[in-house]
Order: C-alpha cells, then sequence, then structure tokens
C-alpha cells in the first residue's frame, strides 16, 4: 500500500507539472529565447505520455559509444550468442539491432521497427531488458534521413538506459562526449570500457573526466571475448563483466522499472524546463538593458517636463501667490489681521463696488464698469495663460525630433534583445505622439495635484497658532491703541472732563497711519510667502523630475519585459518544484546520470 500510495503521489505531482507546463507553453510570448523553450517544452510534452503508458514494460537499454569500442561485442557477450557482427577497427553495426524476449510486444514502444533488425531470444537477462546495439555517434557521413547518426539520434528517444562504452584510445573523443551530453536526457548511465585484454585500466581519469557532467557510481573494465567464450561455454561470466551482470539483473529487474522510468522521467522535465530557464536567463542581460533604456528615456522626458514646469511656475508666480493668500485667508477666518488679508486679496473687487457706489449717473456707471470689466478681463486672461502654458509644458518638452531618437534607440535594443514582434516597427509616428501625450497628460494630472497639495501644505504651516499669534497681536497695536484713544476721548474726556471731541486733525492721520500699518504687515507676510513658494516651486520640480511615471513612451514594450520576468521567475519557480519531486521519488542508484 505504502508504493502504490507513493506512485499515486508521484503520478498526482507529474499531473500537476504536465498541467502548468502545458499552460505556460501555450501561452503566446514576443520573445525568441521563450518561444524556442515554449517549443521544446511542448515536444516533452508529446514524449511524457508514451513514457507514462509503458511504465511497467521491461527497460530499453542500448549500447552507446564512438566507431571500435566494442559495443556489439558487448551485446553478444550480454546474450552469449553471435547475434551483431563485431569489428574492432571500423564501424560494423550498419542496421541497429533489437534484442528481445519472445514475451515482450514491443508494439507498446513506439519503435521504428522498420529500419531495426529484431532478434527474439528466451534467455533471463531479456525478461527485464529490450537490448538495441545502437549505430556509431562518431561515423563519418553526413547526417541524412538514411545515415546511421540519424538512425542513433531516432533511437535515443526510447532508451531508458544507455551502456556508454568505451576504450583507452577512445574516452577522450570530443563528438562522442558531446553526443553523449544530448542522448543521456532522461536516461540512467552505465559506464563500461572495453578490450581489457589489451588496454590499460584507464578508469580514474575517466572517472575524473566525467564528474564534471555527469554522476558516476560505478564504471566496469570488461573482456567482452572472454565473458562471451564463459557464456557459450555454460559458466556464469567472472570478474568485471560479471559485476556488470549482477547490476543490470539488480538494477534493472521489474522491481526497479517504475523507479528507474520515473527517474528518467524527471530528469528530462528537468532538463528541458533548465534550458529553457537558461536561455531565458542568458538573455535577460540585454533585455535588462533595454529596461534600463526605457526608464533613462522615462527620466529624461520627465526632466524636461519638470523643468518647462518650473519655469512657468516662476513666471507665473503673482498669480499663485493670489492663490496661496486665498486659501490662507479661508484658514485664518475672520481676525482682524486675516480680515486686512481678505481685503487685499480682493481689493479689485471692493475698488469696482465702491466706485459704482460713487457713480451718480448712467454714464458714470458705465464708465466704471468699462474700466473695472476691462481690468477683470484683464486678470482672467492672465490666470487663463498661466494655465495654457501649464499645460503647453509637455510638449514644449517632448518634440518630434525628442521623440524620433527615442525611437531609434529603444529599437536598437530590442533587436539587441530578441524581442520578436516589431512592436515598433508597428507603432507609427502618431501612434508615438499619442503615447507622449498620454505621458503629458499623467505628468499634468500629477503635476496639479502637487501643486494643489503644495498650496494647502504652505496655508497649513503658515496657518499655526504660533505665527497667527505673533501676527494678529502686534498688528493690533496700533489699531488697539487708536481704539483706545477715541474711546477715551468718547466716553472719558467728553462725559467726565468736558473736553471737546477729537476731530479730522486725528482721524484723517490715524486712518493714515492704520493703513500704513496695514500695508506693512501685508509687505512682509507676503514677502514671507513668496520666498517660501519659490524655494517649494523649486523643490516640486525635483520631486517631479524624480517621480517615475506609471507608463513612458514605449507601453506596449514596457509590458513585454515585465512579461519576460515573469517567465522566467516562473521557470525558476517549476525547476525548484522539479527537483523536490525529483529527490522525493527518484531514490538511490547505482546507475549513472546527467548532472542538474
Amino acid at each position: 500500500m505504502t508504493t502504490e500510495l507513493a506512485q499515486l503521489e508521484l503520478l498526482a505531482h507529474i499531473d500537476d507539472l504536465v498541467s502548468q507546463l502545458s499552460a505556460w507553453s501555450e501561452q503566446a510570448s514576443s520573445w525568441d529565447p521563450a518561444q524556442h523553450g515554449k517549443s521544446l517544452v511542448r515536444r516533452l510534452l508529446k514524449r511524457i505520455e508514451p513514457l507514462r503508458a509503458r511504465v511497467e514494460a521491461p527497460l530499453v537499454v542500448a549500447t552507446f559509444g564512438g566507431t571500435g569500442v566494442g559495443k556489439s561485442s558487448l551485446v553478444n557477450a550480454l546474450v552469449g550468442e553471435e547475434i551483431s557482427t563485431a569489428g574492432r577497427q571500423r564501424p560494423t553495426t550498419t542496421q541497429p539491432i533489437v534484442l528481445a524476449h519472445p514475451q515482450t510486444d514491443l508494439s507498446a514502444y513506439d519503435l521504428p521497427l522498420g529500419e531495426l533488425r529484431v532478434v527474439t531470444r528466451d534467455i533471463p537477462l531479456l525478461r527485464d531488458i529490450v537490448l538495441i546495439d545502437c549505430p556509431d555517434p562518431d561515423t563519418t557521413e553526413g547526417e541524412s534521413v538514411e545515415s546511421n547518426l540519424a538512425r542513433l539520434h531516432r533511437l535515443l528517444p526510447f532508451c531508458d538506459v544507455l551502456l556508454y562504452v568505451s576504450t583507452q584510445q577512445k574516452y577522450r573523443s570530443a563528438r562522442v562526449t558531446d553526443e553523449l551530453l544530448q542522448a543521456a536526457s532522461g536516461c540512467r548511465l552505465v559506464f563500461v570500457q572495453t578490450h581489457a585484454d589489451l588496454d590499460e585500466d584507464i578508469r580514474d581519469d575517466w572517472r575524473t573526466q566525467l564528474s564534471a557532467r555527469y554522476s558516476v557510481s560505478d564504471l566496469f573494465f570488461v573482456d567482452s571475448r572472454r565473458a562471451m567464450q564463459e557464456q557459450q561455454s555454460g559458466v556464469r561470466p567472472t570478474g568485471e563483466f560479471g559485476r556488470l551482470i549482477d547490476l543490470l539483473f539488480r538494477e534493472l529487474s521489474a522491481a526497479q522499472r517504475v523507479r528507474i522510468r520515473r527517474a528518467n522521467l524527471l530528469g528530462l522535465v528537468h532538463e528541458v524546463v533548465q534550458r529553457a530557464r537558461d536561455a531565458l536567463v542568458e538573455n535577460s542581460a540585454t533585455v535588462e538593458k533595454l529596461n534600463t533604456a526605457l526608464s533613462e528615456q522615462r527620466h529624461r522626458s520627465t526632466e524636461r517636463m519638470a523643468s518647462r514646469l518650473q519655469d512657468e511656475l516662476l513666471v507665473s508666480r503673482g498669480l499663485w501667490e493670489q492663490r496661496l493668500l486665498g486659501q490662507i485667508t479661508q484658514l485664518w477666518g475672520y481676525s482682524p489681521f486675516a480680515s486686512v488679508l481678505r481685503l487685499w486679496h480682493s481689493q479689485a473687487s471692493l475698488l469696482a463696488s465702491y466706485t459704482l457706489m460713487r457713480a451718480k449717473s448712467t454714464a458714470q456707471m458705465a464708465l466704471v464698469g468699462l474700466v473695472h470689466g476691462s481690468r477683470w478681463l484683464t486678470s482672467r486672461s492672465q490666470a487663463s495663460e498661466a494655465d495654457r502654458r501649464l499645460e503647453g509644458i509637455a510638449t514644449l518638452g517632448l518634440n518630434d525630433a525628442e521623440l524620433r531618437e527615442a525611437q531609434l534607440i529603444i529599437s536598437g535594443h530590442v533587436h539587441a534583445a530578441k524581442l520578436q514582434r516589431p512592436l515598433l516597427a508597428d507603432q507609427s509616428f502618431d501612434q508615438l505622439r499619442q503615447a507622449a501625450t498620454t505621458v503629458q497628460d499623467e505628468f499634468l494630472t500629477d503635476a496639479a495635484r502637487r501643486i494643489d497639495d503644495l498650496i494647502l501644505a504652505i496655508a497649513t504651516r503658515h496657518s499655526y497658532w504660533f505665527t497667527r499669534f505673533r501676527y494678529e497681536l502686534l498688528f493690533a497695536i496700533l489699531p488697539g491703541f487708536l481704539l483706545y484713544r477715541a474711546g477715551r476721548n468718547f466716553f472719558y474726556d467728553t462725559f467726565w472732563l468736558n473736553k471737546p471731541h477729537l476731530d479730522a486733525n486725528f482721524y484723517i492721520p490715524a486712518a493714515l497711519f492704520l493703513v500704513l500699518w496695514a500695508a506693512l504687515f501685508v509687505m512682509a507676510f507676503t514677502r514671507r510667502l513668496r520666498s517660501g513658494l519659490t524655494r517649494h516651486i523649486r523643490e516640486l520640480a525635483q520631486q517631479l523630475a524624480a517621480v517615475k511615471m506609471g507608463a513612458g513612451l514605449f507601453p506596449e514594450i514596457e509590458h513585454q519585459c515585465l512579461e519576460y520576468s515573469q517567465e522566467r521567475d516562473r521557470l525558476e519557480a517549476l525547476l525548484i518544484k522539479i527537483e523536490g519531486i525529483r529527490d522525493q521519488y527518484a531514490g538511490a542508484s547505482e546507475l549513472g546520470a546527467v548532472k542538474s
């Protein structure tokens, strides 16, 4: 029950992996490395189902090695019969040979049986394995459809275990090693040195050479001819060949099939996903450069608009001062000095009302209305001009020449990053202008919000009780004194001391000094506001220059860069998951394999 439950859990994990890999491979991508990885995964998914379908079938074991290393001799020695023609100097295996037990159904393997010579023998070893004598990978002929190399490549996907055969002369062959690295994905490995009757034992050096790419549990140094003679004499093979036979019976038995198949399957899935991930990682540097170029372009545009904003705000500073003063009077309410500020802020309206009240004829009212209407229109025109200049900041900051320059720079980075679809070619210059308009609108919306926040913050800071108390107290000195002087004269001097009332000689200078006193305080307060506002306008421009806008001139490319990072992270997570499942279910084995 424990074994069956573990098998069911493994199948559930594999189903989950297949589902995730299938979903990832079906998603469209604009990146060449991602598309290559998805094609590789789709091929893997086609291969997984046949592997799962024959999980209980005998394992497919193939000999693999260079020309003349004794693969055919090793096959003959394993079965104890001259099945394959052997030769030490030249390739003799022109047609691959399949050796199987008569009860083994070869149709379950989907092997290209039309290209193979099938031999059946009723011997114990073939009850658990199907043995294939493969062509040489280092043949000198080109890889045509009928070549030995092409036949080898068509056979390798069906193999579960490779008997990697080499000799003292061939174990360093770079071509055979490269072919092995491609063939070993999803396979277990057994390393065999032949020609023990002639060659020296090179297994220590061979192990050192293999250890960089493969996990090597054991290596065998065999004499196939001697083993063949022992088999034909009815004697159980001895020495290294006997150890090899024991390993095959022990590790490739029916009880080990499921473990080997699941280890091969997980190893193959790991290898494919790792290659797809590595392709994305290798291209990440160029994608990061593209991302950096997009960020620099966005920052450069924002800096230009922020600089223009600062210039325009400083030019229209008087209007912003009036707006700030109106905000402060709302926060201060109707205290004495606040009332003076309110009068100062609305002096034009008050003056118009006063002159209209003083008009004595229709002509005078018309003339006064014309003058003040002209002033009002001029004021509104100035405010509208300031707004239009503010709205034109972005357009002035991003002209056509700069847009074309940005398009050319990004186009070069897009090509280097292997972005598949020509997004820039599909984007007309009018669309680029439209994207620039979107950037401008976003910048201006944020700028307007920040200006409102800035004015409110400055007004609030100048409305603290200490500031208000200081200005109100100092300002109230002169009005308080004048009220005291007039009140004392009216209520005390006149009634009790019979002194005359104060005349115009007192009230006119008092009113004049009161106006000057109020003007002095208003000038001091507005000067304070002006100096703070200028500083804050410059700080605001610096902050806006440092703000990262939500989208730049190339939002589609930015979106593709984000998707690239997400695909790479998704493959990384899948790889970690596969490694965990493989470590949990693969189990210990005396067979070799490709390292992660």
